[in-house]
């Protein structure tokens, strides 16, 4: 039976403006970093994917090294594509990146011109595209010039294999300096890529200034700590206090960490959430996130993250309560 999108995906979800641009993202993405790689059926994938643009997600973001293995999330991806989601092309927002390895020699990686302009090649045609709508350079090269790197980001645009580019794993200097060299070259950047969450906020201190400044709009990956902010970690460090099994660190659940979670747990609750829904909000929070890229291994996470969209807007107390809850907590991804 041939796939028909639901006729109100678009109703409940989410739009914001990516920067200064004409691009707006859903305020959840699904990224294919994990779980859809040659290790997973293709029955679930399609399920997650086609469940996702049914709710109104239509950013789907990969790289070249997603799988495992490396380039099979995009293969995956472009089997789906081709068979259910064609016929939406102009609809999608389609990325991937490419700087970390990919194949043997001193070319399979990083940030040179050979290394991204036949990265991307290789991409479109695992997927089966003439193009993408967003190219990342997925992480700073600490040896090849930046204007190599982002000339070969504007070469691709005008070749008319991606419409945007982006920046991931940029610290703040490194992103003004190449957005910097973008604007003259005529290829705006559109978005950064940095991890982010209520464990990891390194972007607060200069990039997310930089990011306004400059109109550069930003999506946040990890913004469930990996896994932590959810209902089942705040268990398992429960378990994990009660019976040591040596599956986690023991900085990970002292009685002081497992009573932030519960502070957390308590503030979601009273919002009639999940501690995955209230982070997801608090990533969010304020305009400051354009988008959270979230990962899914069942429909039902998906479905449960983007009900965090429904929710109000989070209190000036309840920040407050958060606040206290995460100085401290510390990040132990498992």
């Amino acid at each position: 039976m041939p796939y028909i999108a639901n006729e109100q995906r678009y109703d409940d979800m989410h739009y914001a403006r990516s920067g200064k641009s004409g691009i707006k993202l859903p305020q959840i993405a699904l990224g294919l970093w994990q779980n859809f790689g040659g290790n997973r059926t293709l029955d679930i994938q399609e399920e997650m994917i086609l469940r996702a643009f049914d709710l109104g997600i239509n950013h789907f973001d990969l790289a070249n090294n997603y799988g495992p293995p490396p380039g099979s999330a995009e293969e995956n991806f472009g089997v789906i594509y081709h068979k259910h989601l064609r016929a939406y092309r102009d609809e999608l927002l389609i990325s991937s990146k490419a700087g970390y390895h990919m194949w043997s020699g001193p070319y399979g990686e990083w940030g040179s011109r050979k290394n991204l302009i036949a990265s991307l090649d290789q991409s479109l045609r695992r997927m089966g595209l003439d193009y993408v709508d967003i190219f990342y350079h997925h992480r700073p090269d600490p040896e090849t010039p930046l204007e190599e790197t982002m000339t070969a980001l504007d070469h691709i645009v005008r070749q008319g294999k991606a419409l945007y580019v982006g920046l991931s794993n940029y610290n703040a200097e490194q992103t003004r300096e190449a957005v910097t060299i973008l604007r003259r070259l005529g290829t705006p950047c559109l978005v950064h890529q940095p991890n982010y969450s209520m464990l990891n906020r390194w972007i607060e201190d200069e990039l997310q200034d930089v990011l306004h400044e400059q109109g550069v709009g930003s999506i946040a990956f990890c913004p469930l700590g990996r896994g932590q902010l959810t209902n089942k970690y705040v268990d398992k460090i429960k378990a994990e206090r009660a019976n040591p099994t040596g599956n986690l660190k023991k900085e990970s659940y002292t009685d002081e960490r497992i009573a932030k979670f519960e502070a957390l747990q308590a503030v979601a609750e009273r919002r009639g959430q999940t501690i995955s829904q209230l982070a997801l909000n608090w990533v969010l929070r304020g305009n400051r996130v354009t988008s959270a890229l979230i990962g899914a291994s069942r429909v039902s996470q998906i479905e449960e993250n983007v009900a965090a969209l429904k929710a109000p807007e989070l209190t000036a107390e309840e920040l407050n309560e958060i606040e206290a809850a995460l100085t401290g907590i510390g990040n132990y991804p498992w």
